[in-house]
């Protein structure tokens, strides 16, 4: 069966306790705790993690070891994500979102879940980070709220 691999940003696990984002959040983790989707994290979401309350880390906990792939800021995706700032997509101090893309983009994703719907689940910025990645060889990344790839309830 095809699974499909989820990347999430740090707005994805904070979406948890939020009361308007909670359902879907939810019902996301619920289908990576099940194994229906592989939750796909990187070393800058954890490190976005470290000062967080526990309670925002034990949502990860939840998440059997074997439905989780774990990827890691490398060179490439570094150059990435300063590509996508050179071209405007984010601003330099958005360098984080950048790299959560760039992450993405290099290790071929199925879709990159967020919140943050001003520098990353934004059609114009979508358009961007695309066109960045096509003029540089890489795939059309998928980009979308939790919303739009949980199943029907």
């Amino acid at each position: 069966m095809f699974k499909l691999r989820v990347y999430i940003d740090t707005s994805v696990i904070g979406g948890c306790l939020d009361e308007e984002f909670q359902d879907d959040s939810m019902q996301l983790f619920d289908e990576f705790v099940k194994g229906i989707k592989t939750l796909v994290i990187s070393d800058v979401l954890l490190f976005e993690l470290e000062g967080a309350p526990n309670e925002v880390k034990n949502i990860l906990k939840k998440v059997p070891s074997d439905n989780i792939e774990y990827v890691s800021l490398d060179k490439e995706s570094i150059t990435l994500a300063n590509a996508y700032i050179k071209e405007g997509a984010v601003a330099e101090k958005s360098l984080s979102d950048a790299r959560h893309i760039a992450i993405a983009t290099v290790e071929r994703v199925d879709v990159l879940v967020s919140w943050n719907f001003k520098h990353i689940v934004n059609i114009t910025r979508v358009r961007l980070f695309n066109s960045v990645n096509l003029k540089l060889g890489y795939p059309i990344l998928e980009i979308r709220s939790p919303r739009e790839v949980i199943y029907e309830r």
